[in-house]
């Protein structure tokens, strides 16, 4: 997975993707919905309990995000919050399922692109 990162020197936003997840848009996007506008402590915990398996790939990149973040460029960890997040989609694999009296049924394996913006917030 690899992981890209931006700063947009305005706001102050750092960025963290990870490229060819291996997971359908519609399954990652439910817990990137779960964490947009929170802070990252809390976005931390509810990825953590968080039952559904794609919330493992959120957690990395969302991971990714606050190290950039901290590292990179200095900022705080406990004024960050999940300003963005969302998904996009790559490519779809297609590949055929044997089936009996030798047919095949299609199988499309989903791969997707995720994307985690984390901004410092003045309290």
């Amino acid at each position: 997975m690899a992981k890209r990162l931006h700063l947009n020197p305005r706001s102050r936003d750092v960025y963290a993707r990870a490229r060819v997840v291996a997971s359908t848009s519609r399954k990652l996007g439910v817990v990137a919905r779960g964490i947009r506008g929170l802070p990252v402590e809390r976005a931390l915990h509810a990825l953590l309990f968080c039952k559904k398996t794609a919330a493992l790939d959120v957690k990395k990149v969302l991971q990714s995000a606050i190290a950039n973040a901290e590292n990179n460029y200095g900022l705080d960890i406990d004024l960050l919050r999940v300003r963005e997040a969302y998904v996009g989609k790559a490519f779809t694999m297609r590949r055929f399922l044997p089936r009996a009296k030798g047919r095949g049924t299609p199988l499309r394996k989903e791969y997707s692109h995720l994307t985690v913006v984390v901004c410092e917030v003045e309290n």
